[in-house]
């Protein structure tokens, strides 16, 4: 069980990589168009180094939860300009970037599965002898906060 969702989490770290490779990217496109905006674009910068240096489940969160927020304040900034938006070069990285975190959520919900797994297998009798006597440890679950999770649609007529 250890085995398998330490492969679980290298599959999350593919789909990770997959991003941060698209992220220069998306940056540079929108530079092109919104040179003022600076301060948006060191801060995805900063985010992306940040998730792609930390190591530890829980460092990790928190560095992708932050840069989860720089790309949203990056896509903000591009809705400001219209003919960004209809750029076919924005438009694919979207696309592409759009898919990638589709694959992450795919691969975090599988990692999180195998996780569940093995930690009840080393709660339940009588494994939970072997993994005591062996002093195998619980996994943590990786969760990351998506802001549109947490905001409730607001319906108009």
């Amino acid at each position: 069980m250890r085995t398998i969702v330490e492969e679980a989490w290298s599959g999350i770290n593919v789909q990770l990589k997959k991003r941060y490779d698209l992220i220069p990217n998306l940056v540079e496109t929108v530079k092109g168009y919104a040179t003022h905006e600076s301060e948006t674009f060191q801060r995805v910068t900063r985010a992306r180094a940040n998730a792609m240096r930390v190591n530890d489940l829980k460092s990790r969160e928190a560095a992708e939860n932050d840069l989860n927020k720089a790309l949203i304040s990056l896509l903000a900034v591009a809705e400001q300009y219209p003919e960004l938006k209809a750029n076919e070069n924005f438009m694919q990285l979207q696309h592409q970037l759009s898919i990638v975190e589709s694959d992450i959520e795919k691969s975090r919900r599988f990692y999180n599965g195998l996780v569940r797994e093995k930690n009840i297998v080393i709660d339940t009798f009588p494994s939970n002898i072997i993994a005591g006597m062996f002093s195998f440890s619980k996994s943590l679950f990786f969760e990351l906060e998506n802001e549109e999770e947490k905001t409730v649609p607001q319906v108009r007529f």
